[in-house]
């Protein structure tokens, strides 16, 4: 069983930076892939990025590539994703996520945390 907290979220101007974290708990957080999800108002869940149970491996949403990079330090059981340059179209709820394999889809990830609110404004 894993537990995931988000937290880092806020209100911020388009252009600026913000680093969000994922605390979890349990002792296997070193044998989970982690990823982050992102939701806006009136659309589905997406995929944002993940990192491998080593931090050697990631994987990101071309919409976030170059401006955002997933991060973990397995000694704090934490992963964090740094998010430079935001926009108005990160606004959104991002979610972190536990997997047990390397995948953009959703359904693949076993545990969900409660979901930080990001708003960027023009």
């Amino acid at each position: 069983q894993v537990q995931l907290v988000e937290s880092g979220g806020g209100l911020v101007q388009a252009g600026d930076s913000l680093r969000l974290s994922c605390a979890a708990s349990g002792r296997t957080f070193s044998s989970y892939i982690m990823g982050w999800f992102r939701q806006a108002p009136g659309k589905e869940r997406e995929f944002v990025t993940s990192v491998s149970w080593g931090g050697y491996s990631t994987l990101y949403a071309d919409s976030v590539k170059g401006r955002f990079t997933i991060s973990r330090d397995n000694a704090k059981n934490t992963v964090y994703l740094q998010m430079n340059s935001l926009k108005p179209e990160d606004t959104a709820v991002y979610f972190c996520a536990a997997a047990r394999s390397m995948t953009t889809s959703g359904i693949a990830y076993e545990y969900w945390g409660q979901g930080t609110q990001v708003t960027v404004s023009s």
